[in-house]
């Protein structure tokens, strides 16, 4: 009777584990765009959720949503005084939490009695000086994109006005203008050319990008009619932004591909505050293979690259926020000649042609809200290699 009363028991209890739903926490910080001051009070729902699904941002601008379903959730984010955001198609998976950075344009809705409301389109670019020719896009887009391999560059070329070069590199002609003239930025700065096997001195292109997923956030693409600040641009510019760390769970992730293995850490440095680091370092897959005995094939010349990514954010109260950002690649590819010469069957085969690649480059960024809590000043130090 004991034996039969707990089978029982143990097939109540597994089916009560396997009923359940798996859920994720989506959290967030909203901040005001141009000032970069928290917004307090901010409303937060998820669109088409019954019941509502929603919170408020707390005194730091930041907000979570505990026990979301697993799926792609829209949101929608509306302060007073400030325009409606939102925000679509958000993967929600179980292995990660999903961070939102979210920046709000301040409106003006009244004259005289009557109201004026606007609704902002997706497309419209987080700049607020272009007016056209400027798209945003987000990471999202990078991997629902046919063929885009979680590339900015690769993505573009399916934008109007924009065609490819027709080879394996992921270089872009804008208008028939030069693939030469893009112009690449990260938080504000130039930076070099973000690509692993780039074509040559002064490219914009390569066969692999550096930049990974994980690390970008939400960005402009300019193709033609650029605000002042884009004085060193002839064909377009692409305006990288980063997203912030994981500031209250450490968070690791580790994913392989054709392209690279890689693997990601996010996290913050105390529980007592907000800074926090995010990490993400990539090897190549076909290199991986190669040496632990794996043959790829006789004839394939097996390129070899490797690339680390990172964004530090220490909020710093009165005296502001610093971040410390950082991206680096190398890339090797070649052809080796065999040593035995009595092996040498053709003219190049005594021929040997290697290439190398090096990119490097690394950011302080400090913002400041003076105190009238309208005027603020962005620092930012820049170093290449």
């Amino acid at each position: 009777m004991r034996r039969a009363t707990f089978i029982i028991t143990l097939l109540f209890l597994s089916n009560q584990l396997f009923t359940q739903n798996p859920t994720q926490i989506v959290k967030g910080k909203i901040i005001d765009k141009d000032t970069k001051a928290p917004l307090t009070g901010a409303n937060v729902i998820i669109l088409n959720s019954e019941p509502l699904i929603g919170t408020i941002s707390d005194i730091n601008g930041n907000f979570k949503l505990e026990n979301i379903k697993l799926g792609r959730q829209n949101f929608k984010i509306s302060f007073l005084g400030y325009e409606d955001k939102y925000i679509n198609e958000i993967l929600v998976s179980s292995g990660k939490e999903v961070y939102l950075s979210i920046e709000l344009q301040e409106s003006v809705t009244s004259l005289k009695g009557i109201s004026v409301t606007a609704k902002r389109s997706k497309n419209k670019p987080l700049n607020t000086m272009a007016t056209v020719s400027a798209r945003a896009f987000s990471i999202e887009e990078t991997q629902r994109y046919a063929a885009s391999i979680n590339d900015p560059a690769r993505m573009a070329q399916s934008y109007a006005g924009v065609a490819t070069t027709e080879d394996e590199s992921n270089e872009i002609v804008i208008r028939g203008n030069s693939p030469r003239g893009i112009l690449w930025r990260m938080e504000g700065i130039e930076i070099p050319n973000p690509n692993h096997f780039s074509n040559g001195e002064g490219a914009s292109g390569g066969g692999i990008s550096i930049l990974s997923s994980d690390v970008i956030s939400n960005s402009d693409f300019f193709t033609g009619a650029f605000p002042a600040e884009y004085g060193n641009a002839l064909s377009g510019v692409f305006d990288l932004k980063l997203r912030n760390g994981n500031f209250d769970k450490r968070e690791y992730a580790f994913q392989i591909g054709f392209l690279g293995a890689q693997a990601a850490l996010e996290g913050p440095f105390s529980q007592n505050s907000e800074a926090s680091y995010l990490f993400n370092y990539r090897y190549s897959t076909l290199t991986l293979l190669n040496k632990i005995g794996i043959s790829i094939g006789d004839d394939v010349i097996i390129p070899k690259f490797q690339d680390l990514s990172w964004n530090i954010n220490i909020p710093a109260k009165s005296a502001g926020r610093f971040m410390f950002f950082g991206l680096g690649g190398l890339s090797t590819m070649g052809d080796h000649a065999d040593k035995d010469s009595s092996k040498w069957i053709y003219r190049g085969d005594h021929f040997e042609e290697n290439e190398n690649h090096k990119m490097g480059v690394m950011g302080l960024s400090h913002y400041y809200l003076f105190k009238n809590n309208k005027t603020y000043k962005i620092f930012t130090q820049c170093y290449r290699i």
